[in-house]
């Protein structure tokens, strides 16, 4: 045995000072749009040596003789380029390649490779804002992939959210203005999926995953590259849009099932001319609920547009309308402010198929969101993304919750007539580079970033409708929409809003100090303003906070195995709230300075044969400091 071990290592040895010998070339093949291309071959002229792009278009040749080379990257349909290359013994050379789609007319292809996996996409550039594989990134994250979402037959968010670990919802969405989406929890902590292509993008009533590319789900606080009024300190869920593309296509899809499940789909794509492609991903969705009572009802389209308006520069435009209506079961809240009185889920139990609601106690949820982005390559190493973002989600209808009497066995019924909404805007820009100080490689992004929200509400007041018991299933609450109507007559919280503003910029840096080692610096800075019409149309304090991220990344094997740890914090704009004194006199609005949250953790990531299994192990520690 010894000698079997003794003849091994001699003969790695052999091979590893032979290999130090020679040298070796290793990059990146991205679209104009900053996305990678996979399976773009890449070849030396004048040898056989050669190989192809992976899913993150990236490449590496091994093994190479010191000299000069050139390097092509060439592919069906993609224009065809080279570079001159010199390569050094004992050194890795960098090359990345930008590539425009040629206009070749292609009559019809396909393409089928058994070894790719159909599931597996990394979204590097959404989750770090830069072209980072997931190995690269000192960040934990999942993406839940569209074709996966296919194969399963997914219809709603929640059954796509499952395939990605560590998140589980804590309540269905609920329609109610402000808040209405679903929440999911993460690391501890509450979350909504409140962002779109890295944007924010509000609703009350859910989303439609007929337009989903992939689902991001990005752990930890991140408060230093997409700022703190959308997100969660346990992180942020992340919606990819489909974008359009160059050929003709499309798929119309229905499903059917329990509970009066009725779904069509259409996805097509047309390209208009030679520079200019559209496509419309569009839904109709109808089902009951599984309770005695409950339904929804939703039409959702979503237009988007590439146009390609010169080799630098590109927009890509995504609309995205939802209409919804639904009946949803009351929420139940247990009194928080009494000792619990339930010791068994039995009472519950007996009653999990009853909705304590009727089917024309409906709440309507229209939104609509906009994004338009222009993309503009100023240069080999540097590129320019400027990006607009709208959204408009409202409230109309009746929302109701059950409230626990403490007794073990009753609930009171509260219910209001909610309406409101809220409009939110996103203008950011960005400059994104890929370049070498010396023989150290620089991946940067430095943007500005302006957030304004407004959030308005003329709702009724909440008026108590019945009691129900759970003992027997009695519900003597008013159920008809005449009934409830004549109940909150006379009551009306009255008009308000909220206006808030966000002002951020921010710097974000990934240096190779070798292939296999990396590290990660940013920082943010932000300044919260904002205004409420509570409190006489009184003027918020400006807040201002610095957000830092730190990350570290070793890769032992290149491209398979990293070690990673990082420090990352969130923070929150706390909003002003009244105080008086402990007798309950001299009322006023008193101002808090931001919430903090800082995140320490160190992990392992796998990348194991050929992208078909990966796997990420981490331990985190999150604190969270009030000011």
């Amino acid at each position: 045995m010894k000698t079997i071990i003794t003849a091994i290592v001699i003969c790695i040895s052999s091979f590893m000072e032979i290999s130090a010998q020679n040298g070796s070339i290793q990059g990146r093949v991205i679209s104009s749009d900053l996305q990678p291309i996979q399976l773009v071959n890449i070849s030396l002229m004048g040898t056989t040596k050669g190989t192809v792009t992976d899913l993150d278009g990236q490449f590496a040749i091994s093994n190479l003789k010191p000299g000069n080379y050139t390097i092509v990257a060439s592919a069906i349909g993609l224009t065809r380029q080279q570079q001159q290359v010199q390569v050094s013994a004992d050194e890795v050379t960098e090359v990345n390649f930008m590539i425009n789609e040629s206009m070749v007319s292609l009559s019809e292809v396909v393409v089928s490779e058994s070894k790719i996996n159909p599931y597996n996409k990394d979204s590097s550039f959404i989750v770090a804002k830069l072209p980072l594989t997931a190995l690269e990134n000192p960040q934990v994250y999942n993406t839940v992939t569209a074709q996966l979402m296919k194969d399963q037959v997914v219809t709603n968010i929640n059954d796509a959210l499952k395939n990605a670990t560590g998140v589980s919802r804590l309540w269905e969405s609920t329609g109610r203005g402000g808040d209405g989406a679903e929440y999911y929890a993460m690391r501890g902590f509450a979350v909504q999926p409140t962002m779109v292509n890295g944007m924010p993008s509000v609703n009350n009533g859910g989303l439609d995953p007929a337009n989903v590319a992939s689902i991001d789900v990005i752990k930890g606080p991140s408060g230093t590259l997409f700022g703190s009024p959308m997100i969660s300190y346990g992180g942020l869920i992340n919606i990819s849009t489909k974008q359009a593309y160059e050929t003709f296509g499309g798929e119309i899809g229905i499903v059917s099932g329990s509970n009066a499940l009725n779904r069509v789909t259409a996805d097509v794509n047309v390209p208009l001319n030679s520079s200019i492609s559209a496509r419309f991903n569009s839904a109709y969705h109808s089902e009951n609920s599984f309770q005695d009572a409950g339904f929804t009802k939703s039409f959702f389209i979503a237009p988007s547009f590439t146009i390609k308006s010169s080799e630098r520069l590109t927009f890509v435009i995504n609309t995205e309308f939802l209409q919804k209506e639904s009946a949803i079961a009351p929420m139940v809240f247990l009194n928080r402010n009494a000792p619990l009185t339930f010791s068994s889920m039995d009472p519950f139990e007996a009653n999990y198929k009853n909705s304590y609601t009727s089917n024309v106690l409906t709440i309507k949820n229209p939104s609509f969101g906009l994004q338009a982005q222009a993309l503009y390559r100023l240069s080999d190493s540097w590129t320019s993304q400027t990006v607009l973002s709208r959204s408009n989600t409202k409230t109309n209808g009746y929302y109701q919750y059950l409230w626990d009497f403490s007794d073990g066995d009753t609930f009171g019924r509260y219910i209001s007539n909610r309406n409101g909404g809220t409009n939110t805007m996103d203008l950011q820009q960005n400059f994104i580079g890929d370049f070498n100080i010396g023989r150290l490689r620089n991946r940067m992004i430095v943007g500005l970033d302006y957030f304004k929200s407004n959030i308005l509400n003329s709702s009724s007041g909440w008026v108590l409708n019945g009691q129900v018991t759970l003992s027997d299933g009695n519900d003597t609450g008013d159920l008809t929409r005449a009934g409830v109507d004549d109940l909150l007559i006379g009551s009306f919280e009255g008009n308000s809003t909220a206006t808030s503003e966000t002002m951020s910029a921010y710097i974000s840096d990934v240096i190779n100090f070798s292939p296999s080692l990396s590290a990660m610096a940013s920082v943010r800075f932000d300044r919260f303003e904002g205004k409420t019409a509570y409190w006489s149309d009184q003027e918020i304090k400006s807040q201002t906070n610095i957000s830092p991220k730190f990350g570290i990344v070793y890769q032992p094997v290149k491209g398979v195995v990293s070690v990673f740890a990082n420090y990352m914090n969130g923070f929150v704009n706390v909003a002003p709230s009244q105080v008086t004194e402990a007798d309950g006199s001299n009322p006023r609005l008193k101002s808090f300075d931001p919430e903090n949250a800082n995140q320490y953790e160190v992990g392992l990531k796998t990348n194991l044969y050929k992208d078909r299994i990966s796997a990420t192990v981490s331990y985190y520690d999150i604190m969270v400091k009030t000011g």
